[in-house]
Parts: structure tokens; sequence; C-alpha cells
């Protein structure tokens, strides 16, 4: 079973009920959340854009694949669009698998490659500029 969305704001209130399942013994929940700084300067927001219909298909494309790597009983992926504050929230995986070693590298598998294929950019706002970041793929 999977979970894969594009949100505007994440709730992280029911993710971890949600990955709940009686034969996960390992569950694994990376939640990335926007820093105070980058490149050594202030960062004071982010901005995310992505082209939803093609982001999504490849999130399902790359929980599909992890799916068939690993035994996985449970699967999320959530990223947020929008303007994100120091400390939200933008992006949360979480698998639930029988055993910590396939939850661990089915979660590191799918935020790397969320990261490198799916079709959603960052943009950093300096106190001074901005900058576009992730220009994939």
């Amino acid at each position: 079973m999977k979970k894969i969305k594009l949100v505007s704001k994440i709730e992280l209130a029911g993710l971890y009920d949600w990955l709940q399942h009686p034969e996960a013994g390992g569950i694994d929940l990376f939640i990335g959340s926007v820093r105070n700084h980058a490149q050594g300067k202030e960062v004071l927001k982010l901005v995310f854009e992505g082209y939803e219909p093609m982001a999504l298909h490849q999130m399902e494309k790359l929980a599909d694949i992890a799916a068939g790597r690993w035994p996985v009983k449970k699967l999320l992926m959530v990223h947020a669009l929008g303007i994100k504050n120091i400390g939200e929230p933008v992006v949360v995986i979480g698998v639930a698998c029988a055993h910590r070693d396939d939850a661990f590298e089915a979660c590191r598998f799918l935020i790397d490659e969320l990261k490198k294929t799916v079709p959603i950019w960052k943009k950093e706002y300096f106190t001074d500029h901005t900058v576009w970041v992730n220009a994939h793929p």
C-alpha cells in the first residue's frame, strides 16, 4: 500500500500512524525541512515549484521500484510545493518493512532518487539574492 502526494502544507500528524502495519517491525520516516543556511549564507525561505503530473508519475514509478526491490508493507512520499519558511517540513518519505535494514535502504533510495529525478525545483531566498537549486531533470 502506498500514499503519494504533492501538497501545499505537510501535516506530520497521522503519517506515522498511516505507516503502521502488523507485519512491520521497522519503520523509517525521513523528514526534510527548511534550514536557516546554505552556501554559507542565511536563508530566509524556500519556494518549491513542480510539474505536478510528471512529478506524481515519477514518484509512483520510484515507489514501484522500491516495492520491487525491498519487501515493503507500506510506503509514503509527500512533497510540499509553495513558500516554505525555516523549520517547515518540505518532504516526507516513509517505509514500513518487516526488518529495519530493508526500511532504511528503501527510504534512502526513495529520497535520493526523488531529489535526482522528480521535477520539483527549489528557489532559495537569501538576504542579498535568490537562486534556483535542483535544476533537474
